[in-house]
């Protein structure tokens, strides 16, 4: 059984109107434990819709979501924020600014308690837990624990919430082009950061990325979408030995169009 399965997905925008979106056709995925799955697309592919449908953001119109075997289509996004974490793109949205870097861990920490438990202070045993899960950053944040994340980079920002993310080990790991709003250098760093806590956590994640080559390398699956379907699924040594110009054929082939935006060819 699948850890994850989306079944008949269909999502559409603006029903019965002049525009109207049917942005997910029917879309079936089958996650299993432990895998690392790339999502890659044009605009308007539908991963986003993809992303904040499994999220609970968004709901279905037709089809069904299962986690571990059990419905969770009517599951509102608190309800699924106890299985499922989410890092975005943009590095101040996983993080409150006007909060130290262990009070934004304290939250993170207790996701999912009750919220009397929120107004408890910091004991020295989650303090340490919080040091350790910073130390593995290799960032020297675990030192700056009573800095507030507004005086972070913006790359330390993100590796702070993807560390938040991972504090309690969640059952999905959905990473939102995590990446996208970085520079190359640091977008790099925060990529390895990501691989190093997905691999000693033998966490399950589905990545949205725009950077092919960053598919590629990163993961043991990748997935492609056009117009709301996948057309392109590959994994194990196939997609380790992809070239983006396999990737683009393996595209022509399956959706019988050229992907030509520069973006995501690009990254």
């Amino acid at each position: 059984m699948a850890l994850l399965s989306l079944q008949q997905i269909h999502k559409t925008f603006e029903k019965g109107t002049v525009n109207e979106n049917h942005v997910l056709r029917g879309l079936d995925l089958d996650i299993e434990q432990g895998d690392f799955i790339s999502v890659i697309g044009g605009n308007g592919a539908g991963k986003s819709t993809l992303m904040n449908s499994i999220a609970g953001v968004l709901s279905i119109d037709e089809g069904d979501i299962l986690l571990e075997g059990q419905s969770i289509k009517k599951a509102s996004v608190d309800e699924r924020s106890k299985d499922i974490s989410r890092v975005f793109q943009d590095p101040r949205m996983g993080t409150a600014t006007n909060l130290s870097i262990e009070e934004n861990m304290a939250i993170a920490y207790r996701r999912g308690k009750k919220r009397s438990f929120f107004k408890k202070s910091i004991t020295e045993s989650e303090r340490q837990v919080f040091k350790e899960a910073l130390v593995d950053l290799g960032l020297g944040l675990e030192n700056r624990m009573k800095t507030d994340a507004n005086f972070l980079s913006g790359g330390q920002r993100q590796a702070l919430t993807l560390a938040m993310a991972t504090l309690v080990r969640p059952k999905i790991l959905l990473l939102d082009e995590h990446t996208a709003a970085l520079d190359p250098k640091t977008s790099d760093m925060v990529m390895n950061l990501t691989r190093k806590i997905v691999e000693e956590q033998k966490l399950t994640t589905l990545m949205i990325t725009h950077n092919m080559e960053h598919a590629i390398e990163y993961g043991n699956r990748l997935v492609m979408l056009y117009h709301g379907k996948i057309v392109v699924d590959v994994q194990g040594e196939e997609k380790k030995n992809l070239t983006v110009a396999e990737l683009m054929d393996l595209f022509h082939k399956n959706s019988g169009q050229v992907l030509n935006d520069d973006a995501l060819v690009l990254g």
